[in-house]
């Protein structure tokens, strides 16, 4: 099977862009690029609802989306009702969101973090899998 991940980001995570799709293409992943495709000041949700689309409807098993604060992107995400997004700033919470609440979008606030820091996340969340074990009722808990 294909190994798809879908990204967008705002014109704050433009910058980051290339490198975190070249660090996908070389783990395997085909990307999905739902864009933004410049630095002009762009508004967020119109570039990560479509990302959270693709993991909702399974065209993809994950997904990434960036902004300035990364608030703004993992809030609209969240919306979906089977959308788990984990706002990380390091890798270890990335690990954990994938571990323990079985994350499937990586929210990354690139005003916050070094390019070095989100590929490093980018890596860490796209090779860790999901515990399930007791944290398995736990997300299942998280949508009513």
């Amino acid at each position: 099977m294909e190994k798809l991940i879908a990204l967008g980001c705002d014109h704050a995570g433009f910058d980051y862009k290339s490198a975190v799709i070249e660090l996908l293409q070389d783990k395997g992943f085909t990307v999905l690029d739902k864009g933004t495709n410049g630095t002009d000041s762009v508004d967020y949700p119109d570039f990560v609802h479509p990302v959270a689309q693709d993991v909702s409807n399974q065209k993809v098993s994950l997904g990434i989306v960036m902004c300035g604060s990364g608030n703004g992107v993992a809030m609209t995400v969240n919306k979906y009702a089977d959308i788990r997004a984990a706002l990380c700033w390091n890798k270890e919470l990335a690990a954990l969101g994938r571990q323990h609440n079985n994350a499937n979008i990586l929210a990354i606030p690139v005003r916050f973090i070094d390019q070095q820091t989100a590929l490093a996340m980018v890596d860490t969340f796209v090779t860790t899998s999901f515990e399930g074990g007791r944290h398995q009722r736990r997300v299942q808990k998280i949508n009513k």
